[in-house]
């Protein structure tokens, strides 16, 4: 006898159906899983067979096969146990209903408990276009699923509870969705920043655009400071954008329990001897990286310079595509990572090269290679490169409270608001990520604008990436100024913030 159980798998930040099949046939006594299992899923024998036993239902005594379809697509995880568990307690005899719009997830311990599994929101999303109307899943993830209409998702604790369930003997309810709105009360404030106006004003139009920023002043002038503050003026995240971000969190297995969305948009700082991997994702079990964990909000990497050559290299085509894939044996995983990356650094080793009272005790050739860290193309990704000087005392001494974040986002939301009109009939979201069509279309200089760049690009020595990246910083100021053109004055504003390079890297 043959009977037939609904599931589903993971591939990157996608799903796939996967149709469990158990078969109980006479001859010696044995327990086979087919269908390219990993390890965790042939351990699944294990765990269900003692599940059965514990739970009080009898383990068919026969020969017992169970067949992950489709076979040619590698099966990885323990989310599988569940699904496992129903076919052959279905081909047993012991179940008898109707599972036809039913799929099961979930990992089993060996008392019958039904622990949590990762992906649960993609899974869902994917059961919903293959017309599944009934989804049993750990009662940990119930939240996160439930977020997507059409589809009940049912919390399951016990194999006894999810019997019981379809024996009608009693009722486990649909899980209802868990959105916590964002406590922007809690996040650190601009308010707090004494002084460093030129800075703020630089993080500003980066939050409005969603523009890349390189922060570069000596230690305690407050490069941390401004930087941590930044999620708290970027614009609310779209539903689009908070599903895509929820699903990278859930497949890494980073969604608390009974949250059912990221509301708040991702923070990621990781420590300067992160690897490679760690960043752009993989592993042994691929899994998304820290660019793709900062998708939609801001990775920030503090003390840039002390990062590793071959880390800092990982960056540059992700920064350009918005994407990043992972290559292994078993296929290719691409996750997304739109992410604003902010970079904090000293200019030297000591940090006070440059500073106005404190004398530098780094050679210049020491200034050099420490500088030299940083490599060319990845410092031209950088659209905005500001100075953070020290913070003088008359600023730390002033009493009256500075500009708060909640001020400051409300111009970034105006201009925000101007992006996603122009932008409306295509995939951008901000002017830091036009395509070549649209920055011929939206991006027309005034003739006087047109002669301040032409200048500025002879006496920069701009590459054509430097050039481009001053246009949509100046569109940003323009939308934040309620500008339809791009005028002189915006150039203006724009250059100074691609000056550092040529100020430091030229020394």
């Amino acid at each position: 006898m043959v009977v037939k159980c609904k599931s589903f798998g993971l591939f990157g930040i996608e799903s796939y159906p996967v149709e469990v099949e158990a078969s109980v046939s006479g001859g010696v006594a044995a327990f086979d899983i087919v269908g390219l299992p990993d390890t965790a899923v042939k351990e699944s024998r294990d765990r269900v067979r003692d599940a059965f036993r514990n739970s009080g239902f009898e383990f068919p005594i026969s020969r017992l096969t169970v067949n992950l379809a489709p076979a040619d697509t590698k099966k990885e995880g323990a989310m599988y146990d569940l699904p496992i568990f129903v076919a052959i307690l279905k081909a047993a005899g012991g179940l008898s209903e109707r599972l036809d719009d039913c799929a099961f997830l979930g990992e089993l311990g060996l008392s019958g408990e039904v622990r949590s599994v990762n992906g649960v929101l993609p899974m869902t999303i994917e059961a919903k276009k293959n017309n599944i109307k009934r989804l049993f899943v750990p009662a940990a993830n119930a939240a996160e699923g439930a977020v997507i209409d059409g589809v009940e998702v049912y919390p399951v604790r016990t194999v006894n509870e999810l019997y019981d369930h379809f024996k009608g003997r009693t009722t486990i309810t649909p899980a209802q969705p868990r959105i916590i709105k964002p406590d922007n009360s809690d996040l650190p404030d601009f308010a707090q920043v004494k002084g460093q106006y030129e800075a703020k004003r630089a993080l500003e139009v980066a939050a409005a655009g969603g523009h890349n920023v390189l922060l570069i002043g000596p230690p305690g002038s407050g490069k941390s400071m401004l930087a941590k503050r930044m999620t708290g003026i970027l614009p609310d995240m779209t539903m689009d954008e908070t599903i895509e971000t929820t699903k990278i969190h859930s497949i890494a297995g980073m969604l608390p329990e009974g949250v059912s969305l990221v509301s708040a948009r991702p923070f990621r700082a990781p420590h300067h001897t992160v690897s490679s991997i760690s960043i752009s994702g993989g592993g042994t079990t691929v899994k998304p990286g820290e660019v793709s964990l900062a998708n939609n909000g801001v990775l920030f990497l503090d003390e840039l310079p002390e990062f590793g050559r071959k880390t800092m290299e990982v960056l540059r085509q992700p920064l350009e595509d918005g994407t990043v894939t992972v290559s292994r044996v078993s296929g290719k995983y691409t996750y997304p990572c739109n992410f604003m990356l902010i970079a904090a650094m000293n200019p030297c080793p000591c940090g006070y090269f440059t500073h106005p009272t404190r004398q530098c005790i780094c050679s210049q050739n020491q200034v050099r290679r420490y500088l030299n860290r940083v490599s060319g193309p990845l410092l031209d990704r950088f659209d905005i490169q500001i100075e953070v000087p020290p913070v003088e005392y008359d600023d730390l001494n002033k009493k009256f409270r500075c500009e708060p974040s909640s001020e400051i986002k409300k111009r970034v939301n105006a201009a925000r608001a101007i992006q996603t009109e122009r932008y409306k009939d295509s995939a951008t979201t901000c002017n830091a990520r036009v395509t070549e069509k649209e920055f011929e279309k939206y991006f027309g200089l005034t003739d006087e604008a047109s002669k301040l760049l032409k200048a500025v690009f002879e006496k920069m020595e701009l590459s054509a990436r430097g050039y481009t990246r001053i246009i949509k910083v100046a569109r940003t100021i323009a939308d934040l100024a309620q500008s339809e053109i791009i005028d002189a004055e915006h150039i203006a504003e724009a250059v100074q913030y691609r000056s550092l390079d040529r100020k430091y890297w030229s020394r």
